[in-house]
């Protein structure tokens, strides 16, 4: 929770700060209020890979490691494709409609399954930013729902209740889709970052 602590908070002033800019109508090259809110340049997302080499390096240096970089590598980038061919099924519209949405998280958590143990040290500590860092997103997005806010963190369908709306697109796609992205993306730039870096071994000292 130490290892977490500072990011996490750094996380969520980035959210607060996204949210404030999106309710004040700021550049959406800055703070793109659209659906998805794609490319923005304040977001949280471009801190996952961030993260996921700061925390491989703080693991490095204590002495805690991969044990085959080779195969946790190919793990890692395994874990990005199948959790990146579920997007792509979606989005391309190959499969539409909420199957294409349930296929998409579903091949999300099996990228993030495959990826776990790539190195399980430094996906517990992701693991535990993630939620950190997803479950105020999903607090944010509730009081946009209910609130009519216009930021892309509203969840508002007018084909759909808003309760349905949020657990759907706020409450699962937060604490599942993007807890899974977390766990894939930072596994595999830490475990890059691991790889370029040599870390400092433990000592044993002879009893």
């Amino acid at each position: 929770m130490r290892l977490i602590l500072v990011p996490a908070v750094i996380t969520l002033a980035v959210t607060l700060l996204r949210l404030a800019g999106e309710l004040l109508h700021g550049s959406k090259s800055w703070f793109n209020t659209d659906q998805g809110g794609y490319l923005a340049i304040v977001g949280i997302v471009w801190l996952v890979p961030v993260f996921g080499v700061y925390f491989a390096l703080r693991l490095t240096a204590a002495g805690e490691q991969p044990r085959h970089r080779g195969r946790s590598l190919g793990l890692a980038a395994a874990g990005c494709v199948v959790f990146a061919l579920g997007f792509y099924l979606f989005n391309a519209g190959i499969i539409r409609s909420m199957t294409g949405v349930v296929v998409m998280w579903a091949l999300a958590v099996v990228g993030a399954a495959v990826a776990i143990p790539a190195w399980r040290a430094l996906s517990r500590v992701l693991v535990a930013y993630a939620y950190a860092a997803r479950v105020p997103v999903a607090m944010v997005m509730a009081l946009a729902t209910w609130a009519d806010w216009q930021s892309h963190y509203s969840t508002v369908d007018p084909s759909a209740p808003r309760i349905e709306s949020y657990i759907l697109f706020g409450f699962i796609a937060q604490l599942v889709w993007w807890v899974s992205f977390t766990i894939v993306v930072g596994t595999l730039f830490g475990i890059v970052a691991a790889t370029l870096v040599p870390g400092r071994q433990r000592v044993q000292q002879a009893a």
